[in-house]
């Protein structure tokens, strides 16, 4: 078994949202699915930046500390080369970094609002 099977979601959320916090990652929200039958994963990790540099900071920030921490790679990433809207897939933890006036256009928190929602905001 590798290492990487042995992460929990919940240690993956951890994570990823630390990470979000040290690059000053704005109105962090975690919506979980666990409850939702089908779903296209346990949770949605929702957040903004104030700059396309800051989103991409954001995301490369992510990247290093799952690796680092975790050993774990992204399963798939998209969205760096214009970094209005990154979405980095851990397939059961799906994160969301946007420039905030795109995250208000998508809405996404709306669109998924039968969730469970978790603000992680100080």
């Amino acid at each position: 078994m590798t290492k990487e099977k042995e992460v929990t979601t919940k240690q993956l959320l951890e994570v990823i949202i630390e990470s979000i916090k040290e690059k000053k990652g704005k109105e962090i929200v975690q919506i979980d699915f666990l409850k939702i039958a089908n779903s296209i994963a346990d949770s949605f990790i929702i957040c903004h930046g104030d700059s396309t540099t800051q989103v991409e900071a954001i995301a490369d920030n992510i990247k290093d500390k799952i690796s680092e921490k975790l050993s774990m790679k992204v399963k798939y990433i998209e969205g760096k080369t214009n970094a209005q809207w990154v979405l980095i897939d851990f397939s059961d933890v799906v994160v969301h970094i946007f420039l905030e006036p795109i995250r208000r256009l998508y809405n996404l928190e709306g669109l998924w609002a039968d969730g469970e929602f978790y603000y992680h905001n100080d």
